[in-house]
């Protein structure tokens, strides 16, 4: 059975940075594209940052040089370093594995002064 445990979330300034983590259990990590995506409050889900097993990332805009995704394949982990955070930014952040469209449960980052 394949399991996500995403970590790292909290409250954090405008400016600030943060650094979520997500273990994964129950797979090959290393065969698995890795995604985080975000949901704030009333608004549909969205892909902030992907990466392939072999190291290729994708990003939209929206986060493009300021959130860098990276994976430990020996540590079944992937990393979300976010910076410069904007209180936009606000949602629960959730990992997410493919194939097979495994989630995690989520974490939650606040951006406030």
């Amino acid at each position: 059975q394949v399991q996500l445990v995403e970590s790292g979330g909290g409250l954090v300034q405008p400016g600030g940075s943060l650094r979520l983590s997500c273990v994964v259990s129950g797979a090959i990590f290393r065969l698995y594209v890795m995604g985080w995506y975000r949901q704030a409050p009333g608004k549909q889900r969205e892909l902030v940052a992907q990466i392939t097993g072999g190291g290729s990332t994708n990003y939209p805009d929206s986060v493009k040089g300021r959130f860098t995704i990276s994976r430990d394949n020996p540590k079944n982990t992937v990393y979300l370093q976010m910076n410069s955070l904007k209180p936009e930014d606000t949602a629960v952040y959730y990992c997410h594995a493919q194939p097979g469209n495994y989630w995690g449960k989520g974490t939650l980052v606040t951006v406030s002064s």
